[in-house]
């Protein structure tokens, strides 16, 4: 396995040094035809290499605090057994050698094995633990941490979110290492650094990188098996990401959660994206305050209106989100929802929410999901070439 580093120290402080020899040659020479007696003059420190070392510095002390609050995920479940019958004297010349070894294949009951793995880590001394969804998604498998001190211990799920790739589990203990989540915003080209079980095999890989964009909305998941999932207002990094790191912290230089690990798109390098901490923040208020993570709802169906949406349906506006039917006939206002009971209508588009325009940037989901049940949306909408204002009182969100 080859790594190559994102930087490199030791050439910058040879750069330096070598920058330094010059510059202090060229004094001294000049300081011999004045006086041979002149005092001697100091070598000038390149403030970029301080820089540079204070900020490995700081990585290295990063990774030394949280590291122990970072645990991996070990999925376990029942699995059928197979086992070979008697091979055959005969076989099919017109079957393919794959049906003639499956056919060989006769079930032998089942056995419980290791099946995957994933990235947690503390969020509290009493037990609890950050993860992502996806990784603790079966309702059938087991799930245990392996911790820093060589621990293995039983972890329940206390939650999933049900809109956003977020768990909660739960470990018996106390006195756990934990990380603090950080309550400020991110900046762009701000450092990031990413701890994580990388492959479900190299426990408490550490990689760096920066903040590369912030709000992005992204599609995830698995399209073979069906499981994908809207993720929006995502923090973009380019710190190495790899299968395993799921559910890991993106830490900042203070050794604070700025996101979680969620994804990396396949087709490119350096793009990996991670829940913004804002998130884990509400979803953790939620669970310490009902036991189980809350969120408002709205109910309904819509389209963001882009420019070419626009122009193919000759809209008057080329924001906001249509409200429409599904496909299969699925209804654009749902029934008994917040939506239906405000008087929201199929065709309605919904231009702003309390004084911000909806765009492809700031969906209607994200915005609801900044509220909490009982709050009330002060809607901007069109109906039928005017505009007027409607309230919609948000609800728990229920399956």
């Amino acid at each position: 396995m080859i790594i190559h580093p994102t930087s490199s120290p030791a050439r910058t402080v040879a750069l330096a040094a070598l920058t330094s020899l010059m510059v202090s040659g060229l004094v001294l020479t000049i300081g011999n035809q004045r006086a041979s007696t002149a005092s001697p003059v100091p070598t000038p420190v390149s403030t970029s290499t301080d820089r540079t070392m204070e900020e490995e510095q700081s990585v290295i002390n990063v990774v030394k605090k949280t590291e122990p609050a970072v645990v991996s995920v070990i999925i376990t479940k029942e699995v059928p057994v197979y086992e070979r019958s008697p091979q055959s004297s005969y076989a099919d010349p017109f079957s393919s050698l794959f049906d003639q070894q499956y056919a060989q294949r006769k079930p032998a009951g089942t056995q419980k094995r290791e099946i995957g793995g994933g990235t947690a880590f503390f969020i509290s001394p009493d037990g609890l633990l950050l993860t992502n969804k996806h990784v603790v998604n079966d309702a059938k498998a087991e799930y245990a941490i392996f911790l820093n001190d060589g621990r293995t211990l039983t972890a329940t799920v206390a939650a999933r979110d049900p809109l956003n790739d977020i768990a909660l589990l739960k470990v018996n203990g106390k006195d756990f290492p934990f990380i603090a989540i950080s309550k400020d915003e991110p900046a762009l080209g701000q450092t990031a650094i990413a701890i994580g079980n990388a492959l479900a095999e190299f426990r408490n890989t550490v990689s760096k990188g920066v903040i590369s964009g912030l709000g992005r909305s992204i599609t995830a998941g698995d399209p073979y098996a069906g499981q994908m999932e809207e993720l929006s207002r995502i923090i973009q990094t380019d710190a190495a990401i790899n299968q395993g790191n799921s559910g890991g912290p993106l830490l900042n230089l203070r050794g604070e959660v700025l996101g979680m690990n969620t994804a990396v798109a396949g087709s490119a390098q350096n793009i990996a994206f991670a829940i913004p901490a804002e998130d884990l923040i509400r979803v953790l208020d939620s669970y310490r305050t009902y036991g189980r993570i809350v969120h408002p709802y709205i109910g309904v169906r819509y389209v963001l209106i882009t420019k070419a949406l626009q122009e193919k349906n000759t809209l008057a506006y080329d924001y906001g989100a249509l409200v429409i039917a599904g496909q299969e006939g699925d209804p654009a206002v749902l029934p008994g929802s917040p939506a239906a009971k405000a008087g929201l209508k199929e065709n309605d588009i919904i231009l702003e929410v309390d004084g911000i325009k909806l765009t492809e940037d700031t969906s209607l989901q994200a915005l609801v999901l900044q509220k909490n049940p009982g709050d009330t949306m002060n809607l901007k909408i069109a109906r039928q070439g005017r505009e007027e204002m409607i309230a919609v009182k948000l609800e728990e969100r229920n399956d």
